[in-house]
């Protein structure tokens, strides 16, 4: 797994400061940014985050990318809508030789790698011949509609693989690019870096929230499971019982 912050809204903290800024004084837009320096900007943050005051940091985005996952991770993250995803594709990019995902507890155990492993080479060998069983099909119709060999080719493999792709299984590798606003970002963490969200998706908010805590520290002061700026779980009989260690490591 890897997750690259590719670009984020310049001085994030400032920005936000200054809608926040906008809503509780006379200022105008010219004079909004006036006197915002580091310290103003981050006192506003603040207030906000007291305030439960959370739409002035919508104006602010991330966007990351994200690689070595499986597509059980898109499934879960193409669920938190307000975002923009954009994902190397299945029914254009061919996956002759594809990079699978193992769960660590698969990993753990010899005989359920082993069996694990077995269901992947399948999946491919399956794949494989699914491709170029319905390829071959393809290209002889273009062929015999008048179509030249190059662009048949071409079109056929495409529309091979459109197929042979509902054999690959989720474990299947893929990688994405994510746009999220902040307050999108926040709620995202408060789901998934929960101890009960599962494995991958976890990890890869977790990062997310690194890179985040980085270039806007104020804004992502609180982030994280629930319990870290609530104090208790929200989980009810599901909590896993150790929120304030976990409130703790978010530190």
């Amino acid at each position: 797994m890897k997750v690259t912050l590719i670009a984020h809204t310049p001085d994030p903290e400032k920005i936000v400061a200054s809608a926040a800024k906008l809503c509780y004084s006379d200022s105008g837009i010219d004079t909004m940014l006036e006197g915002l320096n580091e310290e103003k900007a981050v006192e506003f943050v603040e207030m906000l985050s007291s305030l439960g005051h959370e739409s002035p940091i919508e104006h602010v985005s991330f966007t990351f990318g994200i690689e070595g996952v499986s597509r059980t991770l898109l499934a879960q993250i193409t669920r938190h809508r307000i975002a923009s995803f954009s994902v190397q594709s299945q029914r254009y990019v061919k996956k002759s030789n594809f990079v699978f995902i193992t769960p660590p507890e698969i990993e753990a155990d010899e005989q359920a790698k082993a069996l694990f492993e077995k269901s992947m080479n399948n999946a491919l060998d399956t794949y494989n011949a699914l491709a170029d069983i319905l390829e071959k099909k393809h290209f002889e119709t273009f062929v015999s509609a008048g179509m030249n060999e190059k662009t048949a080719r071409s079109k056929a493999e495409k529309r091979a693989i459109e197929d042979a792709r509902f054999v690959l299984p989720n474990a299947c590798e893929t990688k994405m690019a994510v746009t999220m606003n902040a307050r999108s970002l926040i709620n995202f963490f408060r789901l998934r870096c929960c101890s009960r969200a599962q494995w991958e998706i976890k990890a890869v908010a977790d990062e997310m929230l690194r890179l985040c805590k980085d270039v806007a520290p104020s804004i992502f002061k609180n982030a994280g499971p629930s319990c870290v700026k609530e104090g208790k779980c929200p989980e009810g009989r599901m909590t896993c019982g150790r929120f304030a260690e976990v409130k703790e490591s978010y530190k």
